[in-house]
């Protein structure tokens, strides 16, 4: 009987967990979107994993170091991001993903584009902070 109320107890838990975790994803996805659209080293360093994988909508990979270069440089400049939708679940401890979608206008080497992207985001707990993992993205058709 004991461990039938432990894990009943255990189980209504559960959901404060997951809804805190979400929580603190969408504040990191926030704070990760502030730190694209205004580039400051110290917050995209705090945000992106050191294992950032950056799959862009037109095929582009990048790196932690390589979108750090290109965001920094200049050669990137995300004018406007606007998430849309986000759907959060948890697939195993430690790692979320987010699936949504987004509003961008972003300026690079071959001009501005403004599109609506579907995305999948990876975001794994590392210490104690969620950290952007990886991304890939497709631009929506314009409706």
């Amino acid at each position: 009987m004991h461990r039938l109320l432990l894990l009943l107890a255990c189980l209504a838990v559960l959901p404060l967990q997951a809804a805190d975790e979400t929580a603190a994803i969408v504040a990191a996805d926030q704070a990760r979107i502030a730190a694209m659209t205004r580039p400051e080293r110290a917050a995209l360093e705090a945000a992106f994993s050191d294992e950032l994988r950056y799959a862009h909508s037109n095929g582009v990979v990048d790196t932690k170091a390589s979108f750090l270069d290109s965001l920094l440089g200049g050669g990137t400049k995300y004018l406007d991001y606007e998430p849309v939708e986000r759907t959060i679940t948890f697939p195993a401890p430690g790692i979320a993903l987010m699936g949504g979608r987004a509003k961008l206008q972003v300026e690079g080497a071959s001009g501005r584009m403004e599109a609506t992207l579907s995305y999948l985001a990876v975001w794994r707990k590392e210490g104690e902070r969620w950290r952007f993992l990886a991304w890939q993205s497709c631009r929506l058709p314009a409706n």
